[in-house]
């Protein structure tokens, strides 16, 4: 289950990026809470969440373009030292009791920029890290679970602190995390990655780019189901601080317990996928959770008590932790190397690039017909995504196929191409 970790980089990395993560996502609710707290608006929450993603939409393209250019391991270092700096700002502003919301849009802004190009170089970058291709898999799984974990704890450590000591406290937390993620990145034996000269414009790698996510089905298909559930199903996040304080009758300590509930459901998932040996069969694993994501939304939206509110978001956690790893360790297997980071920007773009208008689509929306109302019909979308891409699945698994038998991932196929092609070399002989 953890055998990534006996590659030293992704072990450090592991190790750094678990500290830094939870200080993310003590950041994430306390921004939530801030927000909540000063305005009382569903629209606002959806504007600043906006305002932290929309970057990626836009900048998403041609940071994959500069990573698949660039020495991955110097961006992220480049783009963990500037979150820093945005954490302390935050702190800074919130300590002195001045900040505003449109500081902490501007702020968010800042970071969703910086994230453009960090969630590409960070994937792309995991293939440099683990050097065993077979490992690949294992190695998001554990991401996905570090991640997952963070979410669990952090949440239910910021709605104490918050309660305790403020936001401000959250974001000065936050900030000293991400010297854990620079030291480790600092730490690590990397070979010298020379830069990857283009002889192509930024525009022409653009293009290309755009062709082979386009052009071909199954990582088309899968960034269509992805970009989808980012768009109608993500943004209860956002609406989560109404659903703690109007619908549940809470605080900032029942925020925190439902994110928490959400970080259980994922990091239950990341552990099933990390005990997984092969890839084969995740294909069938992303419709259903799809399904199940989008269901259990509609669920929690019609509870009214905490503790099947907490139960439906373990559910919630489960299935889209699982639908996003998945995807990831399938669009790593089959994408082709040079394009790496290119496939990475788009799937960024398919994850948090839509999901702004998804989260400002919710919180007016949220506004006009109430929170539950929104939450019910994105999680109904969702479902009906699941079907479609059930639709087209064997197509799908047709076009895979070839290039996991070529990798050695379908091991029966793979021994019959070496036989075939030993016995043409004999006959040819």
């Amino acid at each position: 289950m953890v055998r990534a970790l006996r590659h030293r980089n992704y072990r450090l990395f592991f190790g750094g990026q678990g500290v830094s993560l939870i200080g993310t996502w003590m950041t994430r609710v306390a921004t939530g809470w801030l927000v909540y707290r000063l305005t009382g608006s569903a629209f606002l929450l959806g504007l600043v969440s906006f305002a932290g993603q929309i970057p990626i939409l836009f900048l998403g393209p041609f940071a994959g373009v500069w990573v698949d250019r660039l020495n991955r391991h110097r961006v992220l270092v480049v783009t963990q030292v500037l979150s820093m700096l945005e954490s302390f700002a935050l702190a800074g502003l919130a300590l002195a009791h001045i900040i505003t919301v449109q500081e902490v849009i501007w702020l968010n802004l800042f970071q969703g920029a910086v994230n453009a190009f960090d969630m590409p170089a960070r994937q792309a970058f995991l293939v440099e890290m683990v050097e065993d291709p077979e490992d690949l898999g294992n190695a998001i799984a554990l991401n996905s679970s570090l991640v997952n974990g963070a979410r669990l704890i952090g949440p239910s450590i910021a709605g104490l602190i918050i309660a305790v000591a403020g936001e401000g406290s959250c974001f000065l937390i936050d900030g000293f995390s991400y010297m854990a993620v620079i030291g480790s990145l600092l730490a690590m034996t990397v070979a010298a990655q020379p830069a990857r000269r283009s002889e192509q414009s930024v525009l022409t790698d653009l293009r290309e780019g755009w062709d082979y996510v386009h052009g071909f089905a199954p990582i088309r298909s899968i960034l269509l189901l992805l970009a989808v559930i980012s768009l109608v199903g993500m943004p209860y996040t956002a609406l989560m601080p109404i659903f703690a304080g109007r619908i549940l009758h809470g605080g900032a300590h029942t925020l925190g317990f439902l994110m928490g509930a959400v970080g259980v459901g994922a990091l239950i998932g990341a552990f099933r996928l990390a005990a997984r040996q092969t890839v084969l069969g995740l294909g069938r694993l992303l419709p259903i959770t799809a399904a199940g994501f989008g269901a259990s939304l509609v669920a929690f939206a019609a509870s009214h008590q905490i503790w099947l509110s907490l139960a439906l978001l373990v559910v919630t956690g489960y299935c889209f932790m699982q639908q996003m790893a998945s995807s990831n360790t399938i669009l790593q297997t089959i994408a082709e190397n040079e394009k790496r980071g290119r496939v990475m920007s788009f799937y960024s773009m398919s994850f948090q690039g839509v999901a702004p208008f998804g989260s400002l689509i919710a919180g007016a929306a949220a506004n006009l017909i109430g929170a539950p109302y929104t939450l019910m019909i994105g999680g109904a979308i969702c479902v009906v995504g699941a079907g479609l891409f059930a639709m087209e699945l064997p197509t799908i698994r047709e076009l895979i196929r070839p290039i996991y038998a070529q990798k050695g991932i379908i091991p029966e196929v793979a021994r019959g191409i070496q036989a075939a092609s030993a016995m043409q070399q004999q006959s040819e002989e």
